[in-house]
Order: C-alpha cells, then structure tokens, then sequence
C-alpha cells in the first residue's frame, strides 16, 4: 500500500431503511482533507455522530461554520 491509498479515500452514508428519506452521498477525502461544499450537499446544517453524542456542524449565512454539541 503506497501513501496515496492510504491518503485517498471516500466515505458514503446510505439509507438505513426503505423508508428512510435521507439521500445519498459519497465524501472524499484526500490527505486526510474533507471539502465543506462535499458535506453540505443540499443543506446547511449536518449531524455528526462521536460516540454517544451528535454535533451539529452549521453552515452560516456568512460561510462561516459553526460546531455545537
């Protein structure tokens, strides 16, 4: 394995269930380096998952982003 395969990937979230209406979308990540406009597909606001607890990473009006527990 070269250091490029270690360094590029992608990252994809599906539907859990039929009904579930969240969409689907792929994530690179290039030198460990995830492109905001990839994240905010659609949306300006994402739930991001540690552990036990959600986030909230928000996309501002004033392109700013703001992380909240």
């Amino acid at each position: 394995m070269n250091r490029t395969d270690i360094d590029r990937g992608s990252v994809s979230a599906t539907p859990a269930s039929a009904n579930d209406t969240r969409a689907e979308r792929s994530v690179t990540v290039v030198d460990h380096r995830i492109e905001s406009r990839d994240l905010f597909v659609a949306t300006r606001e994402i739930i991001i998952s540690h552990g036990p607890d959600a986030y909230r990473l928000r996309l501002t009006a004033q392109n700013k982003l703001i992380l909240t527990k």
